[in-house]
């Protein structure tokens, strides 16, 4: 397994696994806009999106945003997106994401990782277990309902 940053190339082998981690968050299909989402981000280089492959196959990725900390005055990272194929889950691909994610934040001297998922996802075993610590206290957003989205 390789882990490396995507760039716009990656397009193709990224659209299949965000569109399933969309659909695995109960979003409808949709490939073409999960295309245009993506390709935006990669030309505008405003977030890092890591993908693994195994044997020259595309299966997860991790996507993380920029963002500050006011109180420490630093960077930090929101890892919002962590995906890896269900035929390839349990193979050490969702460690090395979040492996990857740790180092990339050591090396841009982030103060934190946020990482932001479901209370139910099955996965936090997963993040528990590797050092991450549930934050009890960040707990609230506020959704903009004019800006909807679909769901199943």
């Amino acid at each position: 397994m390789i882990i490396i940053k995507a760039e716009i190339q990656h397009l193709k082998d990224l659209v299949p696994l965000f569109d399933a981690y969309r659909v695995f968050y109960r979003q409808t299909s949709n490939p073409e806009a999960a295309k245009q989402f993506l390709k935006q981000r990669l030309e505008k280089q405003d977030t890092i999106i890591y993908i693994a492959y195994a044997e020259d196959k595309a299966v997860g990725f991790m996507h993380l945003f920029h963002s500050f900390t006011s109180v420490a005055m630093q960077p930090i990272y929101i890892l919002n997106d962590l995906f890896v194929d269900k035929n390839h889950r349990k193979k050490g691909i969702g460690v090395a994401l979040l492996n990857q994610a740790k180092e990339k934040a050591k090396q841009d001297l982030c103060k934190f990782v946020a990482l932001q998922t479901e209370t139910d996802n099955p996965a936090q075993f997963l993040y528990e277990s590797m050092g991450w610590k549930k934050d009890v206290d960040l707990q609230y957003t506020w959704e903009n309902e004019n800006l909807t989205f679909s769901k199943k």
